[in-house]
């Protein structure tokens, strides 16, 4: 139930959902457009008063992101809104054309910072830093962006490259786990709050896919080991393994249920980080094994165990503190678990090592009872501090790619955040102190930087005053005399690592290796690293690497410090919102031009509008003398960049007249555009308008070409038809002529093959009628009113006569000679006389039904031979039967007997 306070209605969980609705539109009745406002440069006028009351009607309306100018607005929902960070809207808002037209949100810096290193100019390296108090939401925000990257830096069309996005996004994922449970704790303010700060380096190659990402941590804060404020809690890490234990590891970590280390407050609050299961199996997923796992959190359990040594204080300053109670059962498991030697520990932690004089002499001086607890607690915050590096370590070597296969990054900055408590560590002021650097990088980047460039260009600016931190960062890193100088600590004491140094555990040997080059005494030393100095180095470089990137800002905003939804508490955003100088950065914004390129670049990217204006003025054949020239040589010099910066400068209003056209009347009266000495000055509403103009241009030169190419190919491809057909008409005829050929070959194979097998037919019919003589046929006598037969005809008769089978078989046929022609066969194959043919009768089978064959009687003797006849049944030898006819005769039997006319 939605809860506004200071001034405003309250509801409660008891009120009716009509009440809320009717307080919600009442106090929305007179600011009606507050929480339509997705930018807060349209507030007007742009005060903390109604900056602050535009973000809580959005709040209230479940709209937890809005710009502001360079910087996004994250409000904390204190909810879990699944539909709002799912992978369906990554890629709707990377498959958007433009978007920043849609509703604001992180994925809207994650897009731009992604096509700002696609971008056709020289790409440079991007980096969003992500802001905020501590539970605001910074973690969440980095998480969702990496999840974002992961899912869009991932080719869709390459199998391999999609598999190595999603191993990159696994192990970026299950890195996330393993740092909470180490880097996290539950404070005051926050369950789930980063004690350190990390810069996750993303690398992209060439073609802008994910190949790999670094991970770069910043002042853990390693005293929360040993103290805990009040109500607070120590590390994650360390109630996982007491609640999540199983028995036989209870055993060998010596960590018995109930028991008690005071260095593990308020053990009995469960939260939902504290999932020992989740933590193990993602450290398998970074490589990291079993055993390997055993051995960490063997080391933990001693370090936990070390806390329970108490000293009481020495009556005889020449003698060691002696141990309290049970502080030497304490010392003996915590040995044993850090496997270390018992006395040796005992006698660092009692007496601590002074060198003096030129030789070195060596010193030996009891601890007082404060100085013995300080000793303690540093070897504990040695241990782990060195323990999360070379975690930090692993993780980079599973997800980290080769220098060889990345060009760019796109960096995030998740940095703890400002806190203030009664009491603060050291290790509190530097992480107030990194913050301060942080919002000084933005000031001097953005607030400072851009309207100093306006009086350098020649815009005519009236600057704006905004609150500069720079005398609370000389107060605090000044030299000579500052406050890091002032308390700046001594170093851990060396007999320290000299006893870390004899541990036989493997990983302690690992993390605390033996140094083979030591100085001999007397030597001069390089000077030891302390923890502000280290972290004042890192720092540094962390903001020589932003300084070379495209800054982005994320500004997490938390609603109320009690971590619950749907209240909104004014005091405290208010707060947020002067610490973080939004409402500066608002009136820069709004007045000012966020967009700026160099002359050169914007030339080479908008010259092609200059064809708007050609065809506008002289057509499209005739190009004005500039682009002639420009077509011919290079643009490099300022005299010939100007003559063209003017010309595409003129083609904004046709730009503009064209918006207001397609229904954007927004876009027909833009933010004007500042032409400077070496750079080009807009707004985002004009960029928009240039890059649209620019995609129209594209557009048509790219429908010119598909034109051009669609005339070329159809030309192309009636030219192959018309080839092809001649090759197939020149195949056909080809093939045409070799069947001919094949077909005259065959026929003259069948014809020499015939003649062979007709004259052997003539020669075995020869012999098979030896015995009959042959008589010269004269003409056959033809009917009254016939002619005599012409002399080819008489011809086809003396062949006829010679083929008398064949001639027999042809007169008994259905198809073939017919009529006369057909009774002159077979005159000529019986060898009849050549008399009156009236005398005769021949009959066929079409003539008479039932007659198979027909035959003549016999004029004379007839031979009949049983062998060597090439007749069927002429090598049968007849048998003695007055009723069988053997030889030539049986042929010619038939069913009935042929009667003599």
């Amino acid at each position: 139930m939605l809860q506004q306070v200071n001034g405003h209605s309250s509801g409660s969980d008891a009120q009716g959902g009509g009440s809320l609705r009717k307080d919600l539109q009442k106090f929305l009745s007179g600011e009606a457009p507050l929480h339509q406002l997705d930018d807060l440069t349209k507030v007007n006028p742009v005060t903390l008063e109604t900056v602050l009351r535009c973000l809580q009607a959005r709040y209230a309306a479940d709209t937890f992101y809005t710009n502001a100018g360079c910087t996004l607005v994250a409000l904390n929902p204190f909810k879990p809104i699944p539909q709002l960070y799912s992978t369906a809207l990554m890629r709707e808002y990377h498959a958007a054309p433009q978007p920043q037209k849609l509703k604001p949100h992180i994925f809207t810096v994650g897009e731009q910072t992604y096509r700002n290193v696609k971008s056709l100019i020289e790409p440079v390296n991007q980096s969003i830093i992500v802001s905020g108090e501590s539970g605001a939401g910074k973690t969440w925000t980095s998480r969702c962006l990496m999840k974002f990257y992961a899912v869009v830096a991932a080719s869709p069309t390459s199998w391999e490259s999609h598999k190595i996005a999603e191993r990159i996004e696994q192990r970026i994922l299950n890195s996330n786990p393993v740092m909470e449970a180490f880097g996290n704790a539950c404070t005051l303010r926050n369950n789930n709050s980063s004690r350190f700060g990390k810069f996750i380096q993303l690398q992209l190659n060439r073609a802008q896919q994910m190949t790999g990402a670094a991970v770069q941590t910043y002042l853990l804060e390693k005293t929360r080991v040993a103290c805990q404020a009040s109500s607070e809690r120590n590390f994650h890490i360390f109630y996982q393994i007491c609640k999540g234990a199983s028995t036989d590891e209870r055993l060998q970590w010596h960590l018995p249920e109930g028991a008690a280390f005071s260095w593990l407050p308020n053990p009995e609050r469960t939260l939902e980080e504290d999932c020992f299961e989740v933590t193990r199996e993602a450290m398998l997923h970074l490589g990291i094994d079993n055993p390997t796992q055993n051995n960490i959190f063997q080391v933990l359990a001693g370090l936990l165990h070390l806390g329970n040594i108490r000293f009481a204080d020495s009556e005889d300053e020449a003698q060691p503190c002696q141990l309290m109670g049970d502080a030497k059962c304490s010392i003996r498991t915590s040995a044993s678990l850090l496997q270390l030697p018992e006395d040796p520990l005992l006698e660092t932690l009692q007496i601590r090592t002074i060198r003096a004089g030129r030789q070195q002499q060596v010193f030996r001086k009891p601890c007082s009872r404060a100085e013995c607890d300080t000793r303690r607690d540093c070897l504990a915050k040695l241990v782990y501090a060195r323990l999360f590096d070379w975690l930090v370590s692993v993780i980079n070597s599973s997800i980290c790619a080769d220098p060889d296969s990345w060009t760019t990054f796109i960096g995030l900055l998740d940095v703890y955040g400002f806190e203030s408590f009664p009491n603060n560590s050291l290790e509190q002021l530097c992480i107030n102190y990194a913050n301060e650097k942080l919002q000084q990088h933005f000031v001097a980047h953005y607030l400072k930087a851009q309207q100093e460039e306006y009086t350098v260009e020649g815009l005519e600016w009236s600057f704006v005053n905004y609150q500069d931190n720079q005398t609370c960062l000389d107060l605090i890193e000044g030299s000579p005399i500052s406050i890091c100088s002032l308390i700046n600590e001594d170093p851990v004491p060396p007999e320290l690592n000299r006893l870390l140094q004899q541990s036989w555990d493997p990983l302690l040997k690992v993390l605390f290796p033996t140094d083979p080059e030591e100085q001999p005494s007397g030597q001069s030393r390089a000077p030891v690293l302390t923890v502000v100095s280290k972290f004042k180095a890192s720092l540094e470089q962390l903001l020589q690497v932003l300084h070379s990137t495209t800054p982005h800002y994320i500004r997490c905003i938390k609603p109320n410090s009690q971590g619950q939804a749907h209240i909104f508490l004014q005091e405290q955003v208010l707060s947020q919102l002067e610490a973080c100088g939004l409402v500066e950065t608002i009136h820069i914004s709004a007045a000012g031009f966020p967009i700026r390129i160099s002359h050169q670049n914007f030339v080479e990217r908008y010259e092609l509008l200059r064809r708007l204006r050609a065809r506008t003025s002289s057509g499209p054949h005739s190009p004005s003398p500039d682009e002639r020239h420009s077509e011919g040589s290079p643009c490099t010099e300022a005299a010939t960049l100007q003559p063209l910066l003017q010309d595409i400068l003129h083609t904004l209003p046709a730009l503009s007249q064209a918006a207001a056209t397609l229904g954007d009347p927004a876009e027909a009266t833009p933010a004007p555009v500042c032409c400077g000495r070496t750079k080009v000055f807009m707004t985002d509403s004009m960029l928009e308008l240039l890059e649209h103009g620019r995609a129209q241009v594209l557009e048509q030169c790219a429908r010119c070409i598909q034109r051009g190419w669609r005339q070329h190919w159809h030309r192309k491809q009636e030219r192959q038809r018309q080839a092809a057909v001649l090759i197939q008409a020149a195949i056909r005829s080809w093939l045409t002529r070799k069947h001919v050929q094949r077909l005259h070959t065959a026929a003259t194979v069948i014809k020499r093959a015939w003649k062979r097998w007709r004259i052997g037919m003539a020669f075995l019919a020869s012999k098979e009628l030896d015995g009959v003589e042959e008589k010269h046929v004269s003409p056959v006598p033809l009917s009254t009113g016939s002619c005599l037969l012409p002399q080819t005809q008489s011809s086809l008769l003396a062949a006829i006569i010679r083929l008398w089978p064949l001639g027999l078989v042809l007169a008994n046929a259905s198809v073939g000679v017919q009529g006369f022609r057909r009774k002159l066969v077979v005159w000529a194959c019986l060898q009849l006389p050549t008399g009156s043919h009236s005398s005769y009768k021949v009959q066929t089978a079409q003539e008479q039904a039932g007659i198979t064959s027909i035959r003549a009687l016999p004029q004379g003797s007839v031979k009949f031979h049983c062998r060597k006849s090439p007749l069927p049944y002429a090598d049968i030898c007849p048998e003695p039967s007055p009723y069988s006819v053997t030889g030539f005769n049986q042929i010619l039997l038939e069913r009935h007997s042929l009667g003599h006319v």
